[in-house]
């Protein structure tokens, strides 16, 4: 199963220029049931990078623009009465889906940013007291903005907390981006839909042969260093759950996996605790008064932490 999902990878890079390292990340969150937080400015790709992996998946896509007066039966659902047949029927919302994109989660109120952020923890829905189970597959990928917060409802960091990732945007190269821009002046945009790699039955098996990777005592313990110093660090002024090492641990063996190999490697959990911890976080003020970053600080703190044998 390993080289579909290689080849998956492969085709999904000739869609998505410049973005490697998240096209990686985005499907060790899928794998892994997890969420992602999406953060970059506009006109960088972002719904088109979740479109396209429901394309190579073979799964539904919904996407939601979420706006000030979004209200949370316009995600969910709701109850209709049918004049014609004389009884109420449930009319399911764009919710009940394999991959959803919440685009702006951050314009809306915290009513609404509840009741989906409900449904991935939970995975199921509830309509006019009647619940509704969610595909087994159920990913969620919500963007956000981050150079305009005027007329935002910034997520608490408890509801940051529910996502796996938070992965940034940039802008790619001058060599991919040159490339883009060629494609699109030249009109090499290939309009046709883009092939399915997978199945939804075929991904499944893909995950619990995932969930099958080793992880040694000893990576644990270093996972659990990373999550503890966080807490203890003057460099922080909050530090991560539990939730957040259960995270790292998780999102690790997809990362081993999809790196080829059945046991995870220190290595492993250094590239995914940058994006795992970045949105669990808070930087102290002496520390943000430095001019340092999230990323920066997290990888420092990394740093100071022996590598197990």
């Amino acid at each position: 199963m390993r080289q579909e999902l290689t080849s998956l990878i492969e085709q999904y890079e000739t869609h998505i220029h410049g973005q490697s390292l998240n096209i990686k990340l985005l499907l060790a969150s899928i794998l892994t049931g997890g969420h992602v937080l999406l953060e970059g400015v506009p006109g960088t790709g972002k719904t088109k990078m979740v479109r396209t992996l429901a394309s190579l998946l073979g799964g539904t896509f919904h996407r939601i623009q979420f706006t000030p007066d979004l209200l949370p039966s316009d995600i969910t659902g709701s109850m209709i009465y049918n004049m014609k047949e004389g009884s109420f029927q449930t009319l399911k919302g764009p919710i009940f889906t394999n991959i959803l994109l919440a685009d702006e989660i951050n314009r809306t109120p915290a009513k609404t940013q509840a009741a989906l952020l409900e449904a991935m923890e939970e995975k199921q829905v509830t309509i006019q007291g009647e619940t509704f189970e969610l595909p087994d597959v159920f990913f969620v990928v919500a963007t956000q903005n981050p150079i305009e917060f005027e007329g935002t409802y910034p997520l608490p960091e408890a509801q940051q907390d529910r996502f796996l990732f938070k992965l940034t945007i940039d802008f790619p190269s001058l060599e991919e981006e040159t490339k883009v821009l060629r494609e699109r002046i030249e009109n090499k945009v290939n309009s046709q839909p883009i092939p399915t790699f997978l199945d939804m039955d075929t991904f499944a098996i893909i995950r619990k042969e995932m969930e099958q990777v080793t992880i040694r005592d000893s990576v644990l313990e270093y996972i659990m260093k990373i999550v503890r110093l966080t807490r203890e660090s003057e460099m922080f002024r909050f530090g991560a759950s539990t939730r957040a090492a259960i995270a790292i641990g998780k999102a690790s063996q997809a990362w081993a996996y999809l790196s080829g190999r059945d046991y995870v490697t220190p290595d492993d959990i250094k590239i995914v605790a940058r994006p795992a911890l970045r949105h669990r976080v808070q930087l102290s003020p002496h520390t943000e008064l430095e001019g340092a970053t999230v990323d920066q600080t997290i990888a420092e703190l990394i740093g100071s932490i022996p590598v197990p044998r």
